[in-house]
Order: C-alpha cells, then sequence, then structure tokens
C-alpha cells in the first residue's frame, strides 16, 4: 500500500500570510542569532553569576570553547541586529495571534483537525510547548538581553535588578537560548516525521492540499 499526496479540488487553509512571513523573519533572524552567539563566547567562553565577571574571577561555568577575541566585533553587531529584528518580528507576531485568536484556537484549545484534517493533530504538550516559547522563552529573551545592555540598564535598571547583575543576565540569557534551540531541534523533528514537504508547502504557499491514493 503506497500513500501519496498530491493535488485535489479542496484546498485546506494552513496559515495566513502575516504568519509566514514572520515565520520566515524569525528562522532567518534566529540563524544570525546563533551564529554570531557562538562568535561571543568564543570570545569569552565562561559565564558567571552576579554584577561582574572576568578572567582573574572565579567563573560559575566554563564551556569546554577554544578562545578566539578576534570574533567578538562582527558578532556583537550581528547579534544585536538580529535582536531586533526578531523582536519587532515578534511583536508583530504576538499581536497579530492575539487580534485574530489564533493562539486559542491554533495552539490552545482546538484540535489541529479542524486545520487541517490530512494529517495528524499536534498533541497538548506540542501545543503547550509552543505557548511556552512565545510567551515565555522569548520574554525571558528579551529582558536579559536587555539587562546585558549599558544604555538600556542605565535608563531602566530593574532589568538588572531582576536578575541579580549584568553577568546573571548573560548566564540565564545562554540557557534560555540553550532551551530555545533545543525546542527548535524539537519542531524540525516533528516536521519531518510529520510530512515534511507538505508542512513546508503549507508554510511557503499558506494552503495544503492533498488526497490519499491506494495502489
Amino acid at each position: 500500500m503506497i500513500v501519496q499526496h498530491g493535488s485535489n479540488d479542496r484546498t485546506l487553509p494552513r496559515h495566513t500570510v502575516l504568519v509566514r512571513v514572520t515565520h520566515w523573519i524569525n528562522t532567518v533572524s534566529f540563524l544570525a542569532l546563533m551564529i554570531s552567539a557562538v562568535a561571543i563566547l568564543l570570545a569569552h567562553p565562561r559565564l558567571y553569576w552576579g554584577e561582574s565577571g572576568g578572567y582573574g574571577s572565579p567563573a560559575l561555568i566554563e564551556l569546554p570553547l577554544p578562545l578566539n577575541l578576534d570574533q567578538s566585533g562582527w558578532g556583537r553587531n550581528l547579534h544585536f541586529l538580529g535582536a531586533w529584528v526578531c523582536v519587532v518580528n515578534g511583536i508583530v507576531y504576538v499581536i497579530s495571534g492575539i487580534v485574530s485568536r489564533h493562539f486559542k484556537k491554533a495552539l490552545v484549545f482546538e484540535s489541529r483537525q479542524v486545520w487541517d484534517s490530512d494529517l495528524p493533530p499536534y498533541t497538548s504538550l506540542q501545543r503547550w510547548s509552543y505557548v511556552c516559547v512565545i510567551f515565555v522563552l522569548f520574554p525571558l529573551m528579551i529582558a536579559t538581553g536587555l539587562a546585558m545592555s549599558p544604555a538600556i540598564s542605565t535608563v531602566f535598571p530593574i532589568f538588572v535588578q531582576l536578575f541579580g547583575g549584568q553577568q546573571s543576565s548573560r548566564t540565564v540569557h545562554f540557557f534560555a537560548a540553550v532551551a530555545l534551540i533545543l525546542f527548535v531541534i524539537a519542531h524540525v523533528v516533528m516536521v519531518y516525521r510529520n510530512g515534511f514537504r507538505t508542512r513546508m508547502r503549507a508554510m511557503i504557499y499558506g494552503n495544503s492540499a492533498a488526497k490519499e491514493t491506494v495502489q
């Protein structure tokens, strides 16, 4: 028995234009953030807790990375750019999702079968993981990133105080980033296992047209 997916007369709605555009902008900005984060860590592969930290002071964690001071400049610039693109893009996505009730319909309460009956529905754990990423991890990344900025922390010291210092903010930022990377890996695996071509087509073109042919 071979199950093939092709076109039919019924086109099922999948993703709006805004969801697709923000998804791919977020993908590009997230890749830029990961690459630049590695460059920043190579320039100083140590994590501290408190207000200050540096070579000569005890580190909370020493990352097994080779020291390369030449990567710091471009890495910080790219990280700064990618972060603000991600923040603005995320704000647009969240506001749109709240106004359109996208989170209520697609991520929490309703089955994915309402949206796409030819694909298996997301589990409750998967839907809640999306909610946690959008409303917990991303805000945590933004808050800790602002706390590490001297210009921001001078005007709004509450960000630094909230995490117990700039170095503490950097450490929390690191572990939040690791959690996000693990989520992205799991997300890609789920997309692959549940029909990579169909889901990618839906995220690119906005709809999924499918039928089953049994041979």
